[in-house]
C-alpha cells in the first residue's frame, strides 16, 4: 500500500497550505523571501522555529480566546505528512472564515514608516511649538 501524495492548495513565500477535508494542513517552510520574492537560499529549521513559537503562543492564550489549531503534531495527520521533512514544521488547523488583517511587529521603524512618523512629527512641532516630551 503506497502513500497518498498530497499536493499545497495553496503555496505563499514561506507556507504551503494543503487541503484536509475538514481542516487544513499548514506547513512553515524554511524558504526566505524578501521585498515579496522568493530567495534561493534557506534557513535550516526556519519552518520549525515559526511553527512552534506559533503553538507555544497558541496554546498559552487557548484559555483567554479560541484558535484555529487542532495539533502540531504529524501523528494525528495524515500519513503523508509523517515524514521527517513535516515533523516540527506542520499544524492542523480548523476551516474558517478568513479575517484578512495582516500585523507586523517590529522594535523599531525604517524606511517609509520611519519617513513618515519624521513627517507627522514635524507637523505636530510646526503646530503647537512643543516636542513629545515638552518645549
Amino acid at each position: 500500500m503506497s502513500v497518498q501524495e498530497m499536493k499545497p492548495i495553496k503555496e505563499g513565500k514561506v507556507r504551503e497550505i494543503y487541503d484536509n477535508g475538514d481542516t487544513l494542513i499548514m506547513v512553515a517552510t524554511d524558504r526566505i523571501s524578501c521585498f515579496d520574492v522568493i530567495l534561493d537560499n534557506t534557513v535550516t529549521k526556519k519552518g520549525t522555529v515559526l511553527t512552534q513559537m506559533s503553538k507555544f503562543w497558541f496554546d498559552m492564550t487557548e484559555d483567554v480566546i479560541p484558535n484555529h489549531m487542532v495539533s502540531a503534531d504529524v501523528k494525528d495527520m495524515p500519513e503523508f505528512f509523517r515524514q521527517p521533512k513535516f515533523d516540527g514544521n506542520s499544524m492542523m488547523c480548523k476551516k474558517l472564515n478568513m479575517l484578512p488583517i495582516e500585523c507586523i511587529v517590529r522594535g523599531y521603524i525604517t524606511g517609509s514608516g520611519w519617513e513618515l512618523q519624521e513627517e507627522r512629527y514635524r507637523m505636530r512641532y510646526q503646530a503647537s511649538g512643543r516636542s513629545e516630551g515638552g518645549r
